[in-house]
């Protein structure tokens, strides 16, 4: 009797790739916590899981059968004599997947466990005010329709992706790790939290100024940027041999893009609060090395390591100003960055693989030995990066906004004034993260 067939190495490389996600789940989790107030902080971990488990269980029952994989049963359009892919067509509750390696198995496994990490950067922009029974639902919204949707024209075959069929544009839109699919959908859902819940009470003076809120707890926050960094190293090396193509041997190459990244942008980040207040700031300093892992994520396995260094500088700088720029000029409580660090960090890493990214290197395989160099990616490339942006900015913003909206009309998304007052602990809890402290302010008695 032959011996049994053992897995593959890419499958069994890959199984052991997606078990690291859940520790960037883990990590931004504890950002989240640390960077709201200490009387919701076990709201807020009570809600990361169970935001975690609504999500795969929603993406279980419609979300794959709505993004489906490359190959699969879709719902086609002919335009002018071209087929564009616009929705999967497989059947609920994984039926019929295969029970074994195959890729899209693999791609499944990645994805329960990533469209639960794109749930979680709304709940950092709702902090300390959003319902944990609200969560949940428009959790429900993110994983069983908007992520698979978009999910589908990056990574399912949609649209996107045959860009470069039908039009030329490169290989279309690509992203590696999901910058775009996880990342931007995960932070423009997040503004549409912050712009539906509205500021937290005591964040805005009478004369409109915002006051400082701190985190309540630095520890977490740094402890958290930790664990997200060995989920990412999961999560883009994954993603890049599922989604991009990747061999093995690209996969070194691909931990130390976004390490570069990661560490260019914390230091940016430090540098710039240094330079402006004096001293660095933590939870900015943190937030940016977070936003440099997102930037990572679309292009890790498509870039230099000296554009690496310099995608992630532009990251850190971009996610200082814009938390201020969000909170200043738009008056958008986001407590924990989530807009800035996902959406903008997001977006610029998309831009970057079409400026610094070398798509001809893997295009032809790392089995030829060719080395990546800064620039040169086609025209066409650059647009098919562009078409990608402005499908999220014009479509996928107006859809997640719209949901939630329409949502917020049926379950109030935000807790009443007194829930606020008391924490989210005590009102929706019934018992304090810290009862032997003394977490209550009196912001409530001269603040709007």
């Amino acid at each position: 009797m032959p011996p049994a067939m053992s897995p593959a190495p890419v499958p069994i490389a890959c199984i052991f790739l997606i078990a690291l996600v859940p520790f960037a789940i883990a990590g931004l989790s504890l950002i989240n916590t640390g960077l709201g107030r200490s009387r919701s902080a076990a709201h807020a971990m009570l809600a990361s899981l169970c935001i975690f488990a609504v999500a795969a269980i929603a993406y279980v029952i419609c979300g794959f059968a709505f993004q489906g994989y490359i190959g699969s049963a879709a719902h086609t359009a002919l335009i002018q004599g071209k087929s564009w892919n616009w929705l999967a067509a497989e059947p609920f509750f994984l039926r019929g997947l295969p029970s074994n390696f195959s890729s899209a198995s693999l791609v499944a496994c990645l994805q329960i466990v990533s469209v639960a990490l794109a749930a979680l950067i709304p709940l950092g922009a709702g902090l300390d005010r959003w319902k944990l029974s609200a969560s949940c639902a428009s959790t429900a919204l993110l994983a069983g329709w908007t992520y698979p949707l978009f999910a589908h024209w990056a990574w399912g075959g949609g649209w996107l992706a045959q860009l470069g069929a039908n039009y030329g544009l490169g290989r279309g839109f690509l992203d590696a790790g999901g910058s775009s699919t996880i990342h931007v959908v995960g932070g423009l859902t997040a503004l549409s939290i912050a712009w539906i819940l509205r500021p937290r009470r005591g964040k805005y003076s009478l004369d409109g100024m915002p006051t400082a809120i701190p985190g309540h707890q630095a520890v977490y926050v740094l402890f958290g940027c930790l664990l997200a960094f060995v989920g990412w190293l999961g999560l883009n090396c994954a993603g890049a041999i599922l989604f991009a193509g990747a061999e093995l041997g690209r996969i070194p190459m691909a931990c130390i893009i976004t390490t570069l990244c990661a560490s260019s942008a914390v230091l940016s980040a430090a540098f710039i609060t240094r330079f402006r207040f004096g001293k660095p700031d933590v939870s900015i300093s943190a937030n940016g090395w977070v936003g440099g892992l997102v930037a990572s994520s679309a292009g890790c396995v498509f870039f230099s390591p000296g554009a690496a260094i310099v995608i992630g500088i532009v990251a850190g700088a971009l996610v200082t100003f814009s938390v201020e720029w969000f909170e200043l000029q738009l008056g958008i409580d986001d407590p924990g960055g989530a807009i800035s660090v996902h959406a903008v960090s997001g977006i610029w890493g998309l831009l970057a693989l079409g400026i610094f990214g070398s798509v001809p290197a893997l295009a032809r395989g790392a089995a030829n030995g060719l080395t990546n160099h800064i620039g040169t990616v086609a025209t066409g490339q650059w647009l098919a990066q562009l078409v990608g942006i402005a499908t999220l900015l014009g479509f996928v913003l107006p859809l997640t906004y719209g949901l939630n909206a329409a949502l917020n009309t049926i379950v109030r998304q935000r807790v009443p004034a007194q829930g606020e007052r008391q924490g989210l602990d005590l009102y929706e809890l019934g018992a304090g993260a810290y009862p032997e402290y003394v977490t209550h302010g009196d912001e409530f008695t001269q603040l709007r």
